[in-house]
């Protein structure tokens, strides 16, 4: 295994550990539990996959290729931990409610709705731009869930914030800024 393929593993694994580390200071929820987000084991199931059928037949070994996917997988988890830090208490597993929510329209809230879900996703894709082009199986497996949940929980937000969440709907996008 690379250099490169290892460093991004690693990451992965801290990247997934602070997360659960993370979630122990949040605002308990009026609904909901504290299980492992299913996004999270749609993500483990597909490397374990990817990692018993040893798929190497699509590995990246063109250096700008690898350069960018490093990149764009910095980038999108740094985003995702940005929007969880800036979040604080108010992060929650997806689709859950909380006792005492309040509307984060600031910092990467700014750009996009669902900051976390865009950073994941990009941290997935930047892993297959940089190690193996099987990882956009996962990628593919994880966006329309990502999608699914970002709807449902505008529904929460747009019940529990009727006159406030409208107007931040309209003037930010889903998941990428200017796009959707």
């Amino acid at each position: 295994m690379s250099a490169l393929r290892v460093c991004i593993l690693a990451i992965w694994l801290a990247f997934w550990l602070y997360w659960l580390i993370a979630s122990r200071g949040a605002k308990s929820g009026a609904r909901g539990g504290r299980n492992f987000a299913p996004g999270l084991r749609v993500a483990i199931v597909a490397f374990v996959l990817l990692r018993v059928f040893k798929v190497n037949g699509l590995a990246v070994h063109g250096a700008a290729l690898q350069a960018l996917g490093t990149i764009v997988f910095a980038g999108g988890l740094a985003l995702a931990v940005w929007a969880r830090v800036h979040l604080g208490r108010n992060w929650g597993m997806p689709m859950t409610e909380k006792d005492e929510p309040e509307l984060v329209t600031s910092g990467p809230y700014r750009l996009v709705r669902h900051p976390i879900y865009t950073g994941i996703l990009l941290g997935m894709l930047g892993t297959a731009l940089a190690t193996n082009l099987y990882w956009l199986v996962a990628f593919a497996v994880s966006a329309p869930y990502f999608v699914y949940s970002a709807r449902v929980e505008e529904g929460i937000m747009a019940s529990s914030f009727p006159c406030a969440y409208p107007p931040y709907k309209a003037k930010t996008k889903m998941l990428i800024p200017f796009v959707l």
